[in-house]
């Protein structure tokens, strides 16, 4: 049985839904009639389900509230969180449950193609989400459009916020308003590119946030603070426990780390050093399955600490 909290240590709103992966030989995938693959494989997770996973493997006391549909594909996220013992309170939606189309290479490397289905009227009622946003540290919103109508009541609480703008570019719209009304902004170097340190340079300018982290996949991760100077902090990426097999969902393992850290009072740049080793890890294994426990992620930050005191100044 789903053990039910009384508080959270997160509350993550949106982005749960299912991905079919796709292995590939290369990308980009040759123009062809068709294309000898391996077995396709279904996985439930999205960003949202796999930060939910992610935290409560890590023992924090988690939630998840979304919006799917009744449907197989929204069978398949229930069935996934009940085995993660997530508490997942869903509202039924008409447009049916999110999905996505992985094409991954033999390096991990992956292409997405996403079905986001929500319609722009969609909303969660204020009586269904505002008791548990009472009774939690942290929320984690998802970009999904209907989330964002939630931050009046999460300022007003005052509970801190992050969110996941994945691969923003610093110019669609939708984007933005999460950028600027969250304590604490992830985002890829895939959409960011060159611009990466003036976009989070902007959104600490403009916004609320007092960190910005900028993932890089294998080149690390970025971080910048608010007090923190106007240059980003580098953290080298984790070198995975086991050969890699899949990307999908190491993004998400790292705001995992990285929340774990926070909610443990550490420092950005601890956190980021948790959020590598939580994201190396989640590439052994598809389809987001590896999930870091909490005593996995403290014996790596023990044994990664004693690298850096032997090769400091």
């Amino acid at each position: 049985m789903i053990q039910q909290h009384t508080e959270y240590d997160v509350l993550v709103v949106g982005g749960s839904g299912v991905d079919t992966i796709v292995r590939v030989d290369a990308l980009p995938v040759p123009l062809a009639d068709s294309v000898h693959v391996g077995p396709i494989e279904e996985w439930p997770g999205h960003t949202g389900g796999n930060v939910a996973l992610g935290t409560r493997a890590l023992g924090l006391k988690v939630a998840l509230l979304d919006c799917i549909g009744d449907d197989w594909t929204g069978a398949q996220v229930r069935e996934r969180l009940a085995e993660g013992d997530v508490e997942f309170a869903p509202l039924i939606s008409a447009a049916g449950t999110r999905r996505a189309v992985n094409l991954v290479d033999a390096t991990g490397r992956r292409m997405s193609f996403y079905d986001a289905r929500d319609p722009a009227d969609l909303r969660m009622p204020r009586d269904f989400y505002l008791p548990r946003l009472r009774r939690t540290r942290h929320v984690h919103l998802s970009i999904m459009n209907f989330a964002r109508f939630l931050y009046g009541d999460i300022e007003d609480l005052g509970v801190p916020v992050s969110t996941d703008l994945h691969d923003w570019d610093g110019l669609a719209d939708h984007h933005r308003e999460f950028a600027l009304r969250s304590d604490l902004v992830f985002l890829s170097a895939a959409g960011a590119g060159q611009d990466a340190t003036a976009l989070m340079r902007e959104i600490l300018r403009e916004g609320r946030a007092d960190t910005v982290v900028v993932t890089a996949g294998a080149d690390g991760s970025y971080v910048l603070t608010r007090n923190g100077g106007s240059v980003p902090h580098h953290i080298p990426a984790a070198v995975p426990p086991a050969p890699v097999v899949d990307s999908n969902g190491a993004g998400d393992a790292f705001v995992c780390g990285f929340l774990y850290g926070r909610l443990a009072g550490r420092d950005a740049l601890e956190c980021a050093r948790l959020g590598a080793m939580a994201g190396a890890h989640a590439c052994t294994a598809p389809g987001s399955t590896a999930l870091i426990t909490q005593e996995a992620l403290l014996a790596s930050d023990q044994v990664q600490g004693r690298r850096c005191h032997r090769v400091g100044p």
